[in-house]
């Protein structure tokens, strides 16, 4: 697959899902094609020469030489969703149980309760250090300045957004922990909160409340949908972190994706569930690679989809192009257009062929110029 750009960027069209796709699939049957109708109509003289004689009247349909940018891709299949579900455990002590927990589906954001144990709330707060120890007057570190934010950011005051628990961080940790319903204690412990880099979308929960406080409570992932690619590691090149892609929805739809993590080449599943044959069920190698939709609306409704995801393979800016179905395969190789002449009918005019992308080819020769008529079929 791939696209053509003059006035901007033109969506490739909608193909096939399960196989690679690219541009010059359509290329040996035009060409073949091609040759059977110019040989049918007369357009080769005994000596294989171009015979312009032989259509006085011109070609009957025709189209301009454009100037555009060709752009090549390859189609890969990915898959639409909330990533890889995270799990959240509570290490539980004797006589701890749930007393809540969240629906599937839910959004947690900063402050949110996460789930309760024995009516008292652990809440979600923003952060990449999960707390380890406890965390009182005196302490310093860089779990002390991410409590200390969050603390600030929701509300409490009394003391520095440092490094440094203080008195008047103690005295903020204890009205917060009065309104979690928890003992005044102003120190913080491990398995006080759940720590997390941001909001959170709830995908499962692995307990319900009456079951002993302790192990997996929920599974959860980011709130942003992204697209997922096991990619085959010979396109590799098409990829690099910051570079844009295409998505196509199901419904024909495109948005744009950043790609914004490439992991290591490891194996994956190949072939359908339950089939046999040689070379089928074994695991091929394959490359993680995740894209980032800033349009979420884009999206629609889709939470969890197939789609299509569209790599740039290689462009070509300001050349000359016509339709594939333009080109006339000429007697002993090579290719020619058929251009109205100047004294009525039509010759052959030899052309050199470059890029093939989105059904177009990019073309060159003696005389070929943006604009110029060139016949194509009816």
């Amino acid at each position: 697959m791939s696209t053509a750009e003059s006035d901007g960027t033109q969506a490739p069209a909608r193909g096939g899902r399960g196989r690679r796709r690219t541009a010059l699939v359509v290329v040996v049957a035009t060409a073949v094609a091609a040759a059977a109708g110019l040989a049918a109509s007369g357009f080769f003289s005994g000596d294989g020469t171009a015979a312009a004689s032989t259509a006085p009247d011109g070609p009957t349909a025709t189209t301009e030489v454009r100037r555009l940018t060709l752009t090549s891709t390859e189609t890969v299949d990915g898959t639409l969703g909330h990533g890889d579900p995270a799990p959240v455990t509570h290490a539980g002590a004797a006589g701890e149980f749930l007393t809540w927990v969240p629906g599937e589906g839910d959004t947690l954001t900063r402050g949110d309760t996460v789930y309760r144990v024995n009516e008292r709330e652990v809440p979600l707060l923003y952060g990449a250090v999960p707390f380890y120890r406890v965390l009182e007057p005196g302490a310093e570190g860089a779990d002390v300045r991410l409590l200390e934010r969050n603390l600030s950011e929701l509300g409490y005051s009394g003391f520095e957004a440092d490094d440094t628990y203080t008195s008047g961080t103690a005295d903020a940790v204890r009205e917060w922990q009065d309104d979690l319903g928890a003992s005044r204690t102003g120190t913080v412990r491990p398995g006080d909160a759940v720590v997390a880099s941001g909001a959170r979308r709830v995908a499962r929960t692995a307990s319900s409340p009456g079951a002993v406080a302790g192990g997996e409570v929920l599974t959860w992932t980011g709130t942003e949908r992204i697209v997922s690619v096991d990619l085959d590691p010979r396109h590799e090149d098409l990829v690099e972190e910051g570079s844009r892609a295409t998505v196509r929805l199901p419904d024909g739809g495109t948005v744009a994706g950043e790609i914004t993590a490439i992991g290591t080449a490891g194996s994956g599943a190949s072939g359908a569930s339950g089939s046999s044959g040689e070379g089928q069920g074994a695991d091929e190698a394959t490359l993680p690679v995740e894209l980032r939709v800033e349009d979420q609306k884009r999206l629609g409704r889709y939470q969890a989809a197939s789609v299509d995801v569209i790599l740039e393979a290689d462009s070509r800016r300001d050349v000359l192009a016509v339709p594939v179905n333009a080109l006339m395969a000429r007697q002993g190789g090579g290719y020619a257009l058929e251009v109205p002449a100047a004294g009525g009918g039509s010759e052959l005019v030899p052309v050199e062929l470059g890029m093939f992308a989105d059904g177009l080819v990019e073309v060159k020769g003696a005389g070929i110029e943006e604009g110029m008529d060139v016949g194509v079929p009816e």
